[in-house]
């Protein structure tokens, strides 16, 4: 009888290179921008980019609005359109998950039920995962906008364990945020394993297990077997 049955994922910097996407559409979306009339300085305006999603978070629908009247005091409609494409476009382009992460899920998904646990907003989620083409890996997916809570509340990881019909010590979390995604699992008793590839800075993750690229989730999950 096999110890774990279930495998919860963090999506963000643990099944693709958030980061990575992020700044390849906002860089792309400057220089259209800048082509299109904008006066500014491509270093200046990344750094006040960035300084609004930190403001407003990451997943701001409206940021380049912010962005213009920030630098002109009102929204030239012509530039804002020229940068919101092509971000859309970069993103089309580069979402996909970390390599080797189809063939993992693909020997995972014969054994495990699989979850996806986010803290990004629900649609968002989705669309991430119909992008990359994995969305059918999983047998549910949790976002905040499900629970009202984000990582590292217990409501998220109990509603997980609820849906999948699993005890705590019945799962595998895996995560990039030591302070939600380990901190929240291992206060129910669920085992952590840290995708050091997706937060290289963290030097003690107080995870179980820690690896350093997705296949390494084949030996941890042997390992516990």
């Amino acid at each position: 009888r096999k110890m774990i049955k279930a495998i919860l994922f963090d999506l963000d910097n643990t099944l693709i290179d958030f980061f990575r996407l992020k700044n390849n559409c906002c860089n792309a979306a400057i220089d259209a921008m800048i082509s299109a009339g904008l006066k500014i300085n491509k270093k200046k305006a990344t750094k006040l980019l960035f300084q609004l999603y930190d403001k407003y978070g990451i997943e701001y629908a409206t940021i380049f609005q912010k962005f213009l009247e920030r630098i002109e005091e009102k929204i030239d409609y012509k530039i804002l359109a020229h940068g919101i494409i092509s971000y859309r476009n970069m993103k089309e382009n580069y979402m996909i998950p970390y390599s080797g992460t189809v063939p993992i899920l693909i020997k995972l998904r014969r054994n495990y039920k699989l979850a996806i646990i986010s803290d990004a907003p629900v649609l968002k989620v989705w669309e991430r995962l119909v992008t990359m083409k994995i969305e059918d890996f999983f047998d549910f997916v949790i976002t905040k906008s499900d629970i009202k809570a984000q990582k590292p509340s217990s409501k998220i990881f109990r509603k997980a364990l609820r849906l999948l019909e699993i005890k705590p010590k019945e799962a595998l979390m895996v995560g990039d945020r030591a302070d939600r995604d380990v901190k929240g699992a291992k206060a129910l008793g669920i085992k952590t394993v840290f995708a050091k590839y997706g937060n290289p800075k963290v030097k003690n993750s107080g995870a179980d297990f820690e690896i350093n690229k997705i296949e390494d989730l084949i030996d941890v999950v042997d390992r516990l077997k």
